[in-house]
């Protein structure tokens, strides 16, 4: 029996979808009103692990699975939507009722596919079931939209100030879950790292701040391009940046860390030439509070201006070596 759409449901629904401000939570509250307004038999959402080789993970409303429990029907259907940015339906050859599965690309950034959105409709009718579908996607991406201008730099599209508040208290709660659970996977290590263009005022005082703003988009843009998709990118104003990165170790930490600065120091900015960048970093615990962590590695990132500049620095490791048992204050040096 075909389920009826009143128009109070779908308001009711609507609110619940739009009250969201993360795309992951955004994510699954779509899913919910798919599943509670069309009624489909199924509402899955999809993460590709290697798209070449098919391999995808899904994440039911009540839980994850993974890709040895996906058909090959379903495989392939995920690889051409994945690939298209568009949406896609097949029939499951081994379903005698010959139901239909539509997929449907969750894109965000860039339109960039994130995830892909699997409903199967029961065989018969279904215009209208493709219809409400269709326009429910259009809300979630104009939403989706709006929560992107929100939550991002207006100059260089990296995460802003505000949304680094939300990013970190929910890697610091799924850290203290994880440890009460003792259920956290061994080597799951996470940092925090502050990084700072070396004489950047100078920049804008030669070379005039249109000039300045194209180094800090160039400066984002290399930042984006330099790290991995997962990781969270965010500029706290003027030429500091933040990354929050899920890492092995310290060592494997600082590996990646200079190399990027060693990225940057070789890149010739047009006009202005050669900029180098400090950056200080220090590993997450799961009773660490965010004002604690940038403390550290503020610690850490001064004692690179202090250093020389162009320099990448763990306050852990400083803390170890006893470095910095006498750094409470650095007087009257420039560090910026």
């Amino acid at each position: 029996m075909k389920k009826t759409i009143q128009v109070n449901e779908i308001l009711k629904e609507l609110i619940e979808l739009t009250s969201q401000r993360d795309s992951d939570t955004l994510e699954i509250s779509l899913a919910q009103t798919l599943f509670d307004l069309a009624a489909p038999g199924a509402v899955v959402i999809y993460r590709a692990i290697d798209i070449e080789n098919k391999r995808f993970k899904a994440r039911l409303l009540n839980g994850d699975i993974e890709d040895h429990g996906i058909s090959s029907a379903m495989k392939n259907g995920l690889h051409e939507c994945f690939m298209s940015g568009d949406p896609f339906s097949f029939r499951q050859l081994e379903s005698v009722q010959e139901d239909i599965t539509f997929l449907y690309p969750i894109k965000g950034i860039k339109d960039r596919v994130v995830a892909v959105m699997a409903i199967v409709q029961p065989a018969g009718d279904n215009h209208e079931f493709k219809t409400n579908i269709e326009m429910l996607f259009q809300i979630y991406h104009n939403f989706v939209s709006l929560i992107h201008e929100n939550e991002r730099d207006t100059l260089t599209g990296l995460l802003n100030r505000k949304t680094f508040d939300i990013k970190i208290n929910k890697i610091l709660s799924t850290m203290h879950s994880a440890q009460q659970r003792r259920d956290d996977k061994k080597n799951k290590n996470y940092f925090l790292a502050i990084f700072d263009i070396d004489h950047f005022k100078k920049v804008n005082d030669s070379f005039g701040h249109l000039i300045g703003d194209e180094v800090l988009l160039l400066f984002s843009q290399m930042m984006s391009t330099s790290f991995r998709s997962k990781d969270h990118l965010f500029r706290f104003g003027g030429e500091e940046f933040v990354g929050l990165y899920e890492c092995l170790n310290e060592e494997t930490m600082y590996l990646l860390l200079d190399k990027f600065r060693e990225r940057i120091s070789l890149f010739s900015f047009p006009q202005v030439g050669k900029v180098t960048v400090s950056i200080g970093f220090t590993l997450m615990t799961e009773n660490d509070v965010s004002t604690h962590l940038i403390d550290r590695a503020d610690l850490a990132l001064y004692h690179a201006k202090h250093n020389g500049r162009n320099q990448v620095f763990c306050h852990d490791k400083l803390i170890r070596t006893g470095v910095l048992k006498n750094m409470e204050s650095y007087g009257d040096v420039e560090l910026f």
